[in-house]
């Protein structure tokens, strides 16, 4: 697993001890970024299942600003704290120990918004449509945004949920995207500084 473009290009990235964790392959993350970038100037990711923060750090590698990665596992966390220190990322970064709810609801309390939001849940613990209408809804997505969905192939996402609507599907064996847009209103999210805790 490595960084695949940008100015960590080629950095290799230490995985998650154990089996409780399953990474985006190189190849899907590859797919990823040529559909939502591949580059970026400036903006704010969340890396919401972290992991390894693989994500994450593709986004920061790519020319994201900054990036929030949260994770309920502490040894992903702690992987994840080891990474960006081997990238020489960590004053992009803020890392987080909590649940992808709690955190969503601690983020849009904040008010605030991302220009790309990744989310890799466990295929067997998804509630994929659930939170995409949570985000829909705080607004925690800036207009032209993306949300990044990573789940079974077999699983089709709606079409919509509140502003966010379907940008690109794809399947790459077992593994499925789906990537929505903010093409609505708006959103009123505040273009401040990272949240001091979740």
């Amino acid at each position: 697993m490595r960084v695949i473009s940008g100015n960590q290009k080629g950095t290799v990235l230490k995985a998650v001890p154990g089996m409780g964790t399953r990474p985006t392959t190189d190849k899907v993350k590859e797919a990823i970024f040529n559909m939502i970038g591949p580059y970026f100037t400036n903006g704010r990711a969340l890396d919401l299942y972290a992991g390894s923060g693989g994500l994450g750090i593709e986004a920061l590698s790519r020319g994201m600003e900054k990036s929030v990665f949260v994770d309920r596992d502490a040894k992903a966390l702690q992987t994840v704290k080891q990474n960006l220190k081997k990238c020489g990322l960590q004053h992009k970064s803020e890392v987080f120990r909590n649940d992808a709810d709690r955190a969503l609801n601690a983020l849009a309390k904040r008010g605030l918004a991302f220009d790309a939001i990744f989310l890799d849940p466990p295929y067997k613990k998804q509630k994929l449509a659930e939170m995409l209408a949570y985000i829909a809804a705080h607004d925690l997505l800036f207009e032209n945004g993306f949300v990044v969905c990573e789940h079974d192939a077999g699983l089709k996402l709606p079409e919509s949920a509140g502003n966010l609507s379907v940008y690109k599907r794809a399947n790459y064996g077992i593994t499925g995207i789906t990537i929505y847009t903010n093409k609505g209103v708006e959103n009123h999210g505040k273009d401040s500084d990272l949240p001091g805790e979740l």
